[in-house]
């Protein structure tokens, strides 16, 4: 993928680049909808990227290109762009929160972008665009942000600029991801840490292209019975602010003053939290059965009690927990619909991918497209010209 994005950038702008940055795709491993109600989750970096070329100009103009588009020029990287065009929102973000960090917004530059994470299977290309643009974009302008703060910087570049209103999963595990390693972030302190996992786990990904018709209205739904909640467990006598400060055992003991609906929505995020804090621990412990178990009883959870799964996750689910190969599968993402993520071992081959999607093909019709990953490091520089010659 390197060679293609050199060939494209002289092909482009007839100069070499000064830096070439990488930052992985990832899934969310477990921590279904615990995000925003400051909850822990626990992602994978994957590795499925995008790389970013770039070299600076005295000209203060903006250049773009891509696989999927010819060069954008802009000279207003303040505005925010539609169209075609509107996938250089998220380098343009990041530029802008980058200058609130101590970026000289002197002259211009030249990017170009290669990618090979498979768009709309929930393994969120956009947050590594975020991170490979902002790594090169650091490294060519000399801010040196750590991790920690182009993770910050990336997410409200998503935020504000783009207008999505994302957590930290996407950009802190591709910050922070490492190869043999998951990444454990507090969503409450943003703090992030990795868990080792080893190399011999691969994450099957199992993407149906199904999405609900009301996707965005039932998410929003979620949201607020997730706040209705809290206003219901401290009507109820609890001293909290978010579902993250109620342990398993003060939901038991109040729930029965929820209404049933907002009841179930509750427990799905204070077990799901639950469930994130075990795997850290068992996987500490290595005893990757115990995470599997928890796995499936995060898909479950999500099927019964937080109503965001879809026919289709539930079959894939059902047949991978039938495999002695799979460790664990689960939804992955928001749900209503997408795909679902399987933890496998080595025994887990293409073979017994392909026997999973031609078991769901002979129930809906249609394969789903099936993606394996590997655990990946997080973002990077790959090369580095600065301070030589760009021609």
């Amino acid at each position: 993928m390197i060679n293609e994005l050199k060939s494209r950038f002289r092909e482009s702008y007839g100069a070499n680049p000064s830096v070439i940055t990488i930052a992985p795709g990832r899934v969310e491993v477990i921590g279904n909808h615990t995000d925003y109600n400051q909850g822990p989750v626990i992602g994978a970096a994957i590795d499925r990227s995008v790389m970013v070329a770039l070299r600076r100009t005295e000209e203060p103009i903006f250049k773009f290109s891509s696989a999927g588009s010819a060069v954008v020029k802009i000279a207003d990287p303040v505005k925010p762009q539609n169209g075609q065009a509107s996938w250089i929102n998220y380098p343009l973000g990041v530029y802008n929160a980058l200058i609130r960090r101590g970026l000289e917004p002197e002259g211009g530059f030249e990017m170009s972008v290669e990618s090979d994470v498979p768009s709309g299977a929930g393994l969120s290309s956009s947050a590594a665009l975020e991170l490979a643009a902002g790594k090169a974009m650091s490294e060519a302008y000399g801010v040196g942000l750590d991790s920690y703060n182009l993770a910050l910087a990336s997410r409200e570049a998503e935020n504000e600029f783009v207008g999505v209103p994302c957590g930290i999963l996407d950009q802190g595990v591709s910050a922070f991801g490492k190869a043999g390693h998951l990444v454990y972030i507090d969503c409450r302190d943003f703090e992030f840490s990795t868990i080792p996992i080893g190399d011999e786990f691969s994450i099957w990904i199992f993407n149906t292209h199904k999405k609900h018709s009301l996707l965005e209205s039932m998410y929003s739904k979620r949201h607020e019975e997730c706040h209705e909640a809290v206003a219901q467990l401290k009507a109820a006598g609890l001293d909290i602010t978010c579902l993250a400060d109620v342990s398993p055992e003060q939901f038991e003991e109040r729930k029965s003053a929820l209404d049933s609906v907002v009841s179930k929505r509750a427990e799905h995020v204070i077990y799901e939290i639950d469930r994130v804090k075990r795997v850290q621990e068992y996987l500490k412990n290595g005893e990757s059965a115990a995470v599997g178990k928890l796995l499936f009883a995060s898909h479950a959870s999500s099927r019964d009690q937080f109503g965001n799964s879809v026919e289709e996750l539930d079959y894939l689910v059902k047949i991978l927990e039938s495999l002695p190969e799979v460790i664990g599968a689960r939804l992955t993402g928001g749900g209503f619909g997408g795909a679902v993520m399987a933890l496998a071992g080595e025994a887990f081959t293409a073979s017994y991918a392909e026997s999973v999607a031609s078991a769901y093909r002979g129930m809906f019709g249609e394969a789903p497209e099936v993606i394996e990953c590997h655990i990946a490091d997080g973002v990077r520089v790959l090369e580095s010209r600065l301070g030589a010659p760009s021609y």
